[in-house]
């Protein structure tokens, strides 16, 4: 279950019965070219189309403040998503977290070992729709101190209205599904192997923000 305050107060709570993560889902073919070119220098090969969409596991949607790994090599991706609920459909902001060496064999297995940390706030999205390609994603990895490592507008990824469309072309456009957009290039130079994420969605019509954060810690080496 995830559970969800909205600005008037309300909160919802929605069953997780379906996670999708879109990748490479850049509005530019710049963009897209600049994130395949940044996960190239990681060794992971370039995907046959884009955009594109994978199914994980639901229960790996979740609302924690830690993330639990197995070694040094996973990262997040600052992303905002949107959730079916059985009567509306609510936006917020969420991290893709992924297993950068797993992710060389496989884009899909590297996102079904790892989990989407979303926000414990939301909008609801036909409030905010016409206004969503002004709003800004920025993410900050902590490796002793927080330093800004993703910053962009919703308008270089594919709007949301695509999504929607493609899931309703395929019915996936059900309640307790959760639709993760895709992220934005990471800055060169910024060591994204940090030991926390934090993601935020801005709105400059409001001021309003909405943030996801959490710490990243590492599991005992096995006992074998």
């Amino acid at each position: 279950m995830l559970h969800f305050s909205l600005p008037d107060g309300q909160r919802v709570s929605v069953e997780v019965r379906s996670v999708l993560n879109a990748g490479f889902s850049g509005r530019s073919d710049d963009v897209v070219a600049a994130h395949i070119a940044e996960l190239a220098a990681l060794g992971i090969p370039a995907p046959n189309v884009t955009p594109c969409l994978y199914p994980v596991a639901p229960y790996l949607a979740t609302q924690s403040g830690e993330v639990l790994v197995q070694h040094g090599r996973t990262s997040g991706e600052v992303e905002w998503a949107l959730v079916i609920t059985r009567d509306d459909v609510l936006l917020t902001v969420a991290s893709d977290h992924t297993d950068r060496d797993l992710e060389r064999h496989g884009v899909g297995w590297s996102k079904q070992v790892a989990p989407n940390v979303l926000s414990h706030q939301a909008w609801r999205f036909a409030e905010v729709a016409e206004r969503m390609d002004a709003m800004t994603l920025t993410a900050w990895v902590r490796n002793g101190e927080w330093t800004e490592i993703q910053n962009g507008t919703c308008a270089d990824l594919q709007p949301p209205k695509y999504w929607l469309d493609v899931m309703e072309a395929n019915n996936l456009h059900v309640p307790g599904t959760v639709l993760m957009s895709g992220t934005l290039p990471m800055r060169r130079g910024v060591n994204q192997f940090a030991d926390a994420w934090r993601g935020e969605l801005s709105d400059p019509t409001t001021g309003r923000t909405l943030t996801a954060e959490y710490h990243v810690r590492r599991l005992p080496d096995p006992i074998a």
